[in-house]
């Protein structure tokens, strides 16, 4: 046989045993993975809160004080009540993702009160302090979370118990003490502020608070007296802690994708 003769058969033999090969060999198919799926977040988590603040209330006056002409009409020339610190605990329940309500307590430590009062005749120093428990229901409106912030915007209404201390009156170095009253009165707040994701269930909150206290008496009779307050405006600045029991009380939880089990490989042939 010639060497033209045998390559042809050769090629033949190739072309024939070519289609066994591919048989025998095993291609798996492609695999496309789908998108994440996320399971969907609950809402309707409580979470607790702890506070610290700075307030400084706003003395707005006194009136009724039984002495002055006529009688009754004596108010102070001047008041001041200094700067003072808070704490403050809570508990509260997350709505919606951007609805929550919480109830508050807040201890305000004792503010310094100096005052002066004057006659035709006389003039005074007058020197107490002031505490209170404020008590207030809260609803916020959170504004959206972008990269671990969440600003927001909220109000309260309840109640606050104002406790004064006794009364020091100074007139030419004679003291007359009358003694300092306490009282629960009406009380409201603004607030707005932002939280800070630390964890998936802890949060970290700072912002500003006005409160309002309404009037409420002041201190007792004790050759003049007794007195009312008008009131204080306060300003606070808070911050603190949220810890959230659950993924669906804070909008720092980041959801899980669930696993993705790819199907078993398919083979041709």
């Amino acid at each position: 046989m010639s060497n033209i003769s045998k390559a042809v058969l050769a090629a033949v033999v190739a072309g024939c045993a070519a289609p066994a090969f591919a048989a025998d060999l095993v291609v798996p198919a492609p695999v496309i993975e789908p998108a994440p799926v996320y399971q969907a977040q609950e809402f309707g988590g409580w979470y607790i809160r702890g506070d610290l603040d700075y307030h400084k209330p706003e003395f707005r006056g006194a009136d009724y004080i039984t002495y002055g002409t006529p009688p009754g009409t004596k108010s102070f020339d001047s008041g001041d009540l200094r700067g003072a610190f808070s704490l403050g605990a809570g508990v509260g329940y997350q709505v919606t993702s951007y609805l929550r309500t919480d109830l508050t307590v807040d201890y305000w430590f004792k503010s310094k009160f100096n005052g002066h009062t004057s006659c035709p005749t006389c003039s005074s120093t007058d020197t107490s302090k002031m505490s209170a428990l404020l008590l207030l229901a809260n609803a916020y409106y959170d504004l959206g979370t972008w990269n671990g912030f969440t600003p927001y915007v909220g109000a309260g209404i309840g109640g606050a118990n104002v406790k004064w201390d006794d009364l020091r009156n100074t007139i030419s170095g004679w003291d007359t003490i009358h003694k300092g009253s306490s009282n629960w009165r009406f009380a409201y707040a603004l607030m707005a502020g932002a939280s800070y994701c630390l964890t998936n269930n802890l949060a970290f909150d700072a912002g500003y608070r006005f409160s309002h206290i309404n009037g409420g008496r002041m201190f007792e009779f004790n050759g003049a007296g007794p007195g009312f307050d008008k009131g204080f405006n306060t300003h606070e600045v808070r911050g603190g802690l949220r810890y959230s029991f659950g993924g669906g009380a804070n909008a720092c939880y980041q959801l899980e994708p669930v696993a993705y089990e790819p199907p078993e490989p398919l083979y041709t042939k």
